[in-house]
């Protein structure tokens, strides 16, 4: 029990911190997501605690991770008619992003001589890392080089994506969040609704239509692959 209340008090304590630095010194690496995760790292590394001791806390801080999904159905409520209105824009630009980061990721890891199992891990890095996980056998991919793999692209896409979108020009709302939740998922998703509940809604959007994208593309995929 020690060890969980102290996890979970070492995590909570990293992302307020985190947040408190943000406000002040809003930049790409103040990111809560990036700022918190080596602070937790090197609490749990000098306290001892272990990655085995923090486990418990894990799961209890992920248990909140259903909660906390359910719960983006309260802006998609109240934005429904301008996600229904600009529907097939939605879908379009979701479908477009989303075989575009897997080609792309594909073909780098192609041009860098990578192995068939990595490229194939690399082409579901746009999907929500548990349905990534689920595809990674198709692919001849290691369900934990996967994971590892979309929490990477994910925390860079939400690095840099919102910088990157205001240096293009790019201030709508719907657009900002359908790069955001195609691109960094659920990562992408809460970064988003710090923006705003509209962009907030079409990341939550974006984040479950390119998870199901990437599940349709799974197959072809690995059957490309295998060739």
């Amino acid at each position: 029990m020690i060890r969980l209340l102290f996890g979970v008090g070492v995590t909570l304590a990293a992302y307020g911190l985190s947040r408190w630095i943000g406000r002040r010194h809003p930049s790409a690496l103040t990111v809560p997501v990036l700022m918190s995760t080596p602070l937790v790292m090197l609490a749990i590394s000098l306290s001892g605690l272990g990655l085995d001791g923090y486990r418990d806390a894990s799961a209890a801080i992920t248990w909140w991770l259903g909660p906390a999904t359910v719960a983006l159905a309260v802006p998609l409520h109240r934005h429904r008619q301008v996600l229904i209105d600009h529907g097939a824009r939605v879908g379009g630009a979701v479908l477009g992003g989303t075989l575009v980061a897997m080609l792309t990721g594909v073909g780098l890891a192609r041009l860098l001589g990578l192995a068939a199992p990595l490229q194939g891990a690399l082409g579901l890095k746009s999907a929500t890392a548990p349905v990534a996980i689920a595809l990674a056998s198709g692919v001849g991919a290691d369900p934990p080089v996967v994971a590892g793999i979309v929490v990477a692209s994910a925390l860079l896409g939400t690095v840099v994506g919102p910088a990157l979108l205001t240096r293009m020009g790019i201030r709508s709302p719907l657009a900002r969040g359908l790069a955001m939740g195609t691109i960094s998922s659920g990562q992408g998703t809460a970064q988003a609704l710090r923006e705003g509940e509209l962009t907030g809604a079409a990341a939550s959007v974006a984040m479950a239509l390119a998870a199901l994208a990437v599940a349709l593309l799974a197959m072809p995929l690995g059957a490309l692959l295998r060739r």
